[in-house]
């Protein structure tokens, strides 16, 4: 059954030695001191590029999803490494260190402000540790259990699941192409969260080069840097190469449906009632809102037969009219092609492509909301979304299985409480600042228009939705102010940011592994008593 084709066309865009040995020198001496380094170390020339090599602009590019941040301008990593083993890694980070060359680690390229392979300082010196080599996934059914490499896709991991048991899933988001390693540093929801809670909740194990460059596990980096990379951010405490993540029982039949509804068949009025309805819903059912233009789209993933979803309907929201001809049977593995290529038709082995579709713009942001939006403050939404420029909002519902663990489980915060996440979603085609500010705009003006009616003290956003408007981090002499971190950092992890801040101090105290918006050291003055 094929979906509604242009709104369900445009979802597809969504689918991130201590300092005082650091050698000062020129960005060419830097490059050519970790070269010879890495080299030195065993890496292969043939993983390594620099800007003078051939291949560097298209590894560069390979997994690039926002092209606001390879535009002319935009500082570029001084080399890229390639590495295929864990050896390279920890190459990488001690050859990094001793030379003064930062790195940055890319699993999936999804990051929406590009952290993952570009700077907005042009005076720092940096390399990209890229980990698309470490793409294994392994699949343990008997034990559901599953090791997969950061450098998976969404995609691989669900088809290596699908292809090993009908009766075992993963929970995790909808588009194919997203990171795994990215993924799961930053929580990960999808549409399993209200039975299964996020991808970080459902993680047993991790293998992490730290700021040593050495080779850890859970049981040798501690349960505090274990509880940090899951949905703290894992760029910010070390390079994690590989998860062990536990798998969740599916019926063998799940179900489907898309149901539409434009403006002028009650859309203002069904959003206003979903926002109580949704989260309230038994955990096995997760109704989520795509609003685009003139369009209301409510998605459903229910883990059981039509009929029993029919009932759920009925008794929930009988107003959305859903029917039995709305409705799509098929494996959970199914149900992941029909989110991310709305069809139920095409194949699963599309799951496998890790490319999807690039060459585009994007801007987003997101918000949590608490208490129900009014109609009124819906209705004049619609005005931003029918703009020739507009993007889109999603709506994702949490309760359930979200509102059953605490809020400090993980660094994750957003648990009780939170009736949905809204993300505001732009991107474009068009090259140019008359483009980009236009678009820019969008995003940022209705942004401030619904901030009545989302979270406050901190407006809350959930940090896999990256967004440098929030505030971005300043040094103090080498190493993160902690004061500025925390004009966006409670933003993303409320009160779990200042525990986070504890781990770094802990782990990686000279900040070795810092970008725009990663964790600081916990100042020594401050102190923590759990760590």
């Amino acid at each position: 059954m094929a979906r509604a084709p242009r709104i369900l066309h445009l979802l597809l865009a969504l689918c991130f030695l201590s300092s005082s040995s650091v050698v000062v020198a020129s960005a060419s001496g830097a490059a050519d001191a970790f070269v010879g380094c890495l080299a030195a170390a065993g890496v292969p020339p043939r993983l390594l590029q620099t800007p003078a090599s051939p291949s560097y602009d298209a590894l560069l590019r390979s997994s690039v999803r926002n092209l606001r941040y390879v535009a002319p301008g935009i500082p570029r990593p001084l080399a890229i490494v390639a590495a295929t083993e864990p050896a390279h890694a920890q190459a990488a980070v001690s050859c990094g260190r001793r030379h003064g060359v930062l790195v940055r680690a890319r699993s999936g390229g999804h990051d929406y402000e590009g952290l993952s392979y570009a700077s907005l300082d042009p005076r720092e010196r940096f390399a990209v540790l890229d980990l698309a080599a470490f793409r294994e996934v392994r699949v343990d059914a008997a034990r559901a259990e599953a090791w997969a490499g950061s450098g998976a896709t969404l995609g691989e991991v669900y088809y290596a699941v699908g292809a090993a048991s009908r009766a075992l899933a993963f929970p995790a988001g909808v588009c194919p192409t997203v990171g795994v390693g990215g993924h799961l540093s930053g929580g990960g929801f999808g549409t399993l969260m209200r039975r299964y809670g996020l991808a970080a909740d459902n993680v047993l194990d991790a293998v992490l080069v730290d700021a040593d460059g050495r080779l850890l596990n859970r049981t040798t980096m501690g349960e505090d840097l274990f509880w940090a990379i899951r949905g703290g951010g894992g760029e910010s405490f070390g390079v994690v190469l590989s998860w062990k993540l536990r798998l969740v029982p599916v019926p063998e039949t799940v179900t489907v449906f898309t149901v539409r509804r434009s403006r002028n068949q009650s859309a203002t009025e069904l959003i206003t009632k979903w926002q109580e309805i949704a989260p309230a819903l038994p955990r096995d059912l997760i109704l989520r809102v795509v609003v685009q233009s003139r369009h209301a789209q409510f998605e459903a993933l229910f883990l059981g037969r039509c009929s029993r979803l029919l009932d759920h309907m009925r008794a929930h929201f009988p107003d959305l009219g859903v029917s039995r001809a709305d409705c799509e049977e098929l494996s959970w593995i199914q149900s992941t092609v029909y989110f991310a290529f709305y069809s139920s038709s095409k194949p699963v082995e599309l799951l496998l492509d890790r490319i999807g579709e690039t060459g585009r713009y994007v801007k987003a942001k997101s918000d949590y909301v608490q208490d129900p939006i009014p109609r009124h403050a819906w209705e004049s939404t619609w005005s931003w979304l029918e703009k020739p420029e507009a993007g889109l909002l999603i709506l994702d519902p949490y309760g359930g299985r979200m509102a059953s663990i605490s809020p400090s489980a993980t660094p994750f915060p957003h648990r009780k409480g939170n009736l949905y996440n809204l993300q505001y979603y732009s991107f474009w085609f068009e090259n140019g600042m008359a483009a980009l500010e236009k678009r820019m705009s969008w995003v940022r003006g209705l942004y401030r228009e619904m901030e009545p009616y989302v979270s406050k003290n901190p407006r809350t956003g959930y940090v896999n939705y990256r967004d440098l408007d929030l505030g971005t981090n300043e040094l103090e002499g080498n190493v993160t102010s902690y004061a500025k971190a925390r004009i966006w950092g409670e933003k993303y992890f409320r009160g779990n940011f200042e525990r986070l801040a504890a781990v770094k101090a802990m782990v990686d105290p000279d900040d070795f592994f810092r970008n725009e918006q990663s964790i600081p050291p916990l100042p020594a003055a401050k102190g923590w008593s759990s760590i």
